[in-house]
């Protein structure tokens, strides 16, 4: 076991390690290079049209009421519309969804252009087929974060396709050391 380094009653205090400085840039993304995390694709609509991106910052807050958080960042094509939005829909995927998760990480296409592989939700979000599964939420709060906006939302439907146990199936869809990783039995440590 490795030991902590110690941290003085000075180092505690937030507003004291905003000042002291920070890591650079290069050492937060390897940071948390390491550190995997599932990948989900987000949907909205606005005038223009519908909107789409992959994002692996999804996490659940709150079991009651139901809330999950996620972030965009500022350089995204998408992000002025998913800020403007009073609704998304968060697509939670696994492998079998690895083309959905590359479409919408990929820069410069249109991520409708497949009609067949998409419908809008009567209110209006889309939502892409076949997925594993995805919860429209109603957007409760936003805040700027650096070069990114985090936003928490309020889930007000599901749909589960896909949540059997990995046996033979697709498993779990993992971003890790820049790279799309499976989970399944054969990851299993404990």
């Amino acid at each position: 076991m490795t030991a902590l380094p110690s941290v003085s009653a000075t180092d505690q205090h937030p507003a004291t390690r905003s000042i002291c400085g920070a890591i650079s840039p290069v050492e937060f993304r390897a940071l948390f290079r390491g550190h995997p995390s599932g990948v989900a694709v987000i949907t909205a609509t606005g005038p223009g049209g519908p909107v789409a991106l992959t994002a692996s910052s999804v996490s659940s807050v709150s079991a009651e009421p139901p809330l999950l958080v996620f972030s965009v960042s500022s350089i995204s094509s998408s992000t002025p519309t998913i800020l403007a939005a009073d609704s998304v829909v968060v697509h939670l995927l696994d492998a079998d969804d690895i083309d959905l998760a590359r479409l919408g990480a990929t820069s410069g296409v249109d991520r409708f252009a497949d009609v067949e592989s998409w419908a809008p939700l009567p209110t209006g979000e889309p939502v892409f087929r076949g997925v594993r599964a995805w919860v429209r939420c109603a957007v409760v709060s936003r805040m700027d974060a650096g070069g990114s906006t985090v936003i928490a939302a309020h889930a007000v439907q599901a749909h589960i396709a896909r949540d059997e146990p990995d046996t033979a199936g697709s498993g779990a869809l993992v971003y890790h050391n820049r790279g799309w990783h499976r989970l399944g039995d054969h990851s299993r440590v404990g």
